[in-house]
């Protein structure tokens, strides 16, 4: 009885001094943060389609898996409709990063600074900020390629100690095959580690037999979408077949992509990941870990070679987070070895926060628009633009596009009141979006005005067809006239939406349109395919 007794505060002291009680208030604090934060604009373009394609549930979809659409359609049923409760699971996601990260540099040998380090290093990066703040692919993304990552390092520490350790090979690919069902840019992080594993004596692995269960369980998982993918002749790849042949993205060169990787994870981090991606490729201590920093340089060259977005290869930086703190908590040594160099310690932490701090309304809305331009004048560095479509709008991508959708959505209202009564009929006249956006915010903002889902040619919106609309009328948002005059005998201009100076789209005609030339809504359709 006296033993149990004195083992509770033993077990707390340990539980205080590993540093994770710290982490995870580091991890409570920024999803706080992120719930008061994430309703100040509006909803996001792709939060749309994500909610809509959550309203019809299948194994696949032209840009996306289902993970996000499936979660989306749970999240909404349990939490509602409101931006905090749409954005609940990214700033989850975002904010259990930090105690992956933590975890990471625990099982590389990370003492409580290097826990702590690390979880700062995951706490201030830009790009993990705003995957908390938008509902998307991406806000999974990280946590998925990190525990891949964390069961690989478990395999690579337990290889030869347990009978148990190349089991840890199985769960990775459980991890993996979750992560194509989110986004398949993870496969590129498992072919690094497949490439890592064979240039290094950790090749070993590949004799056993878990590891290539783990590959069959990563396949099965994602068959369903593999399955969906054939059975649609690989919209996927169409898209981004089309994306590039139509030039919409902008290619960095060899520093732009790099300076890019700094702004993403915070440029004052760049010294604690550059060090651990060093210290896994080079130093003795780390030495079984190597595969990881193959993993990396892989990830990085096929990125840039492929064109990638800044932000794709931005999932893997926590386990460089925490490669890199273990290798500074070292250097700069405990209490007991240098005690004059401690100081060191909570300087590092405090200008990582502050920089970060300094960083924060580049992601967070924490400005009004009016402010936020006022901030970005101060800036030392221009804000990345991605398409080359993003560069007229006022406000960076990320926040442009959420602005402008209600005004849109409100404007079809307009033209849907203009509808005879026997046009209003069932199916008798439907409502065609150009994009995705516009689609997803008819059918967000406007069922409970009695309107019918939107149509588009955009994404999986033509997978799902004409819906048994005829196209005898049709309400028609974003389109030029000389063509709409080209498909129907009559066309009623409506009305602009209103005007929001924020919004990426903004002003988009709507017209009415009656009397078609083309025969049937059905024989159109194969025209009207939009995936770029």
């Amino acid at each position: 009885m006296a033993a149990t007794v004195a083992s509770a505060p033993t077990t707390r002291g340990a539980l205080l001094s590993s540093g994770m009680v710290l982490v995870w208030a580091i991890a409570l604090a920024k999803l706080l943060f992120h719930i008061y934060f994430n309703n100040r604009y509006g909803y996001f373009r792709d939060e749309f389609d994500y909610m809509s394609c959550g309203d019809h549930l299948q194994w696949g979809y032209v840009d996306q898996p289902p993970m996000v659409p499936f979660l989306i359609h749970i999240s909404r049923a349990l939490l509602g409709d409101s931006l905090r409760a749409i954005r609940f699971l990214p700033a989850l996601a975002s904010s259990l990063l930090i105690v992956q990260t933590a975890v990471l540099a625990r099982e590389l040998g990370g003492r409580r600074f290097a826990l702590v380090l690390s979880a700062v290093c995951a706490l201030i990066a830009p790009q993990y900020l705003s995957n908390g703040s938008l509902l998307g692919t991406n806000c999974l993304e990280p946590n998925l390629w990190m525990g891949c990552a964390y069961f690989a390092i478990l395999a690579i520490k337990s290889s030869g100690k347990s009978e148990k350790a190349p089991r840890y090979w199985l769960w990775f690919g459980v991890c993996a095959g979750l992560g194509l069902e989110n986004k398949y840019s993870i496969a590129v992080f498992g072919a690094g580690i497949v490439v890592g594993l064979l240039l290094t004596e950790q090749r070993r692995a590949f004799r056993n037999k878990w590891i290539w269960l783990g590959g069959l369980a990563a396949f099965l998982i994602v068959l369903p979408n593999v399955f969906w993918n054939i059975r649609n002749d690989w919209p996927f790849a169409q898209l981004m077949h089309n994306i590039r042949a139509e030039g919409r993205d902008v290619v960095l060169g060899p520093f732009e992509f790099f300076f890019q990787q700094l702004l993403l994870v915070n440029l004052f981090t760049a010294p604690i990941w550059l060090a651990g991606l060093f210290a896994v490729l080079f130093s003795a201590r780390l030495r079984p870990y190597r595969a990881l920093g193959w993993c990396y340089l892989f990830c990085y060259t096929f990125f840039f070679w492929q064109h990638g977005k800044n932000y794709y290869l931005a999932p893997v930086y926590p386990m460089l987070f925490a490669a890199g703190a273990v290798v500074i908590d070292r250097a700069i040594g405990d209490r007991e070895q240098a005690p004059r160099r401690q100081w060191l310690k909570p300087t590092i932490a405090i200008i990582l926060l502050a920089h970060g701090a300094y960083l924060v309304p580049i992601v967070i809305p924490v400005f009004s628009p009016e402010k936020f331009l006022t901030y970005t004048e101060y800036l030392p560095f221009k804000l990345p633009v991605m398409e080359h479509s993003h560069a007229r709008a006022a406000l960076p991508q990320w926040y442009s596009d959420q602005f402008g959708w209600k005004e849109i959505a409100d404007e079809a209202v307009v033209a849907w009141n203009r509808l005879t009564p026997e046009e209003r009929q069932d199916k008798n006249c439907g409502i065609f979006a150009q994009d995705y956006g516009q689609a997803g915010a008819i059918d967000f903002f406007d069922p409970k005005l009695g309107l019918p889902p939107a149509l588009s040619g955009d994404r999986t919106y033509w997978i799902w067809g004409p819906r048994g609309y005829s196209g005898d009328c049709l309400i028609v948002l974003g389109d030029r006239k000389e063509r709409l005059e080209r498909l129907f005998g009559q066309v009623e201009f409506v009305g602009l939406s209103a005007d929001n100076p924020w919004a990426l789209e903004k002003e988009i005609g709507v017209d009415i349109c009656r009397k078609p030339k083309f025969g049937t809504l059905s024989d159109l359709w194969p025209r009207l395919k939009r995936w770029r």
